[in-house]
């Protein structure tokens, strides 16, 4: 049996603390530029996947990767160098090849949430750059999370479609 068995509880989402908010994200207006809440979005999930060994190792070991289809990033309240972070990933659906999750980016000391992340990403064979299924071992992985975080009130910000709304 592999002995790829990580003990989490799905009970609540996923937590990340020990970001920061560096000099060099910074832009004109004195606080995070707006590119750099991808990146660091896309940090914190690849701290998230270590545990589930999808993280660079396995890319080297396997030659299987993710690559993220779609990104819906909601900018909430500025934070400004050297604020530390705090992130919680929720998976919101998934199927052999994809998952689909919700990411929280929180201020680590005032505790307000900053912006959030809904992403799609895709199991990826590198070999032929064509979507595969996910290992065995990390479908389970996902339909146990699924399974506990299904029963986790759907985000407020997840689902969101951009647009103007007029105001009566």
């Amino acid at each position: 049996m592999n002995s790829f068995q990580p003990a989490l509880d799905f009970d609540q989402p996923m937590q990340l603390a020990g970001m920061q908010v560096l000099p060099e994200h910074i832009d004109a207006n004195g606080h995070m530029n707006v590119g750099y809440y991808n990146v660091i979005f896309d940090q914190a999930l690849d701290k998230l996947f270590v545990p589930f060994q999808l993280d660079w190792s396995y890319v080297q070991r396997t030659n299987l990767s993710t690559f993220v289809l779609e990104t819906h990033v909601c900018y909430l309240q500025e934070v400004v160098q050297g604020d530390a972070l705090r992130f919680t990933f929720q998976l919101l659906g998934q199927d052999a090849k994809r998952l689909h999750y919700f990411m929280g980016m929180y201020h680590a000391e005032q505790g307000y949430l900053a912006a959030t992340s809904e992403q799609v990403l895709v199991h990826v064979d590198l070999n032929t750059r064509r979507s595969c299924p996910f290992l065995p071992e990390h479908q389970d992985l996902f339909a146990r999370m699924m399974a506990g975080h299904g029963k986790l009130p759907r985000p407020e910000q997840a689902g969101r479609s951009l647009g103007l709304v007029r105001k009566a």
